[in-house]
């Protein structure tokens, strides 16, 4: 069923990279818009506590989800750009890549350092969403392909969290970070035996 719904999207991801891609920059660049939106993403998840204890009224943690949307929105342009005006290249996807995994990493910390969730829980989410990432690099090094296989995606674990920290009731984000660690567990054995049997 989520590769039906990921198929649905193609049809408007190449609408989004021929509009963008009409402007003339690069995927690149849109790399490093996602970047700077996910990191002002943690800039305000992070802030969260502070402005509580100095008794602030600022709805940071919405300011962050918004932040982290518009940041996987700009993930979205950057691959389709690069896919309508075939400017992809070896550099942008390594770019990318590492972009991702930094502006990820920052989430969580972000999260942690704000009193969002449980630290040890953030510590947990970040840990198996880099592991999730990771068998997909090593697989794609080993000559197999994941794609399809499992649910626990960058795309969706960014999504999880965007929609818990909209939700206004209270360690909403928490629960964000537990069913993270949920699908992104269940993907890395997913996955994990997905290999083993290639191999």
């Amino acid at each position: 069923m989520l590769n039906k719904f990921r198929e649905k999207l193609i049809p408007i991801t190449t609408v989004i990279g021929n509009n963008f891609g009409s402007l003339g920059l690069s995927p690149t660049f849109w790399s490093m818009i996602g970047f700077g939106f996910a990191i002002l993403s943690s800039i305000f998840f992070g802030i969260t506590n502070f402005l509580n204890e100095q008794g602030i009224e600022f709805p940071s943690q919405i300011f962050a989800s918004i932040m982290l949307l518009l940041s996987g929105f700009f993930d979205i342009v950057d691959g389709s750009v690069a896919r309508v005006t075939k400017r992809s290249t070896t550099k942008g996807a390594f770019l990318d890549s590492n972009f991702d995994k930094i502006s990820e990493a920052l989430i969580f910390i972000g999260i942690a350092i704000g009193g969002l969730s449980n630290p040890v829980l953030a510590m947990i989410a970040l840990s198996s969403s880099i592991l999730v990432s990771y068998l997909r690099a090593r697989s794609e090094s080993l000559g197999i392909e994941l794609k399809g296989v499992g649910i626990g995606e960058r795309a969706e674990r960014l999504l999880i969290l965007s929609i818990c920290g909209l939700i206004p009731i209270s360690d909403s984000i928490q629960w964000g970070v537990i069913i993270i660690i949920l699908i992104s567990s269940f993907s890395f054995v997913q996955r994990f035996r997905y290999i083993l049997k290639r191999i």
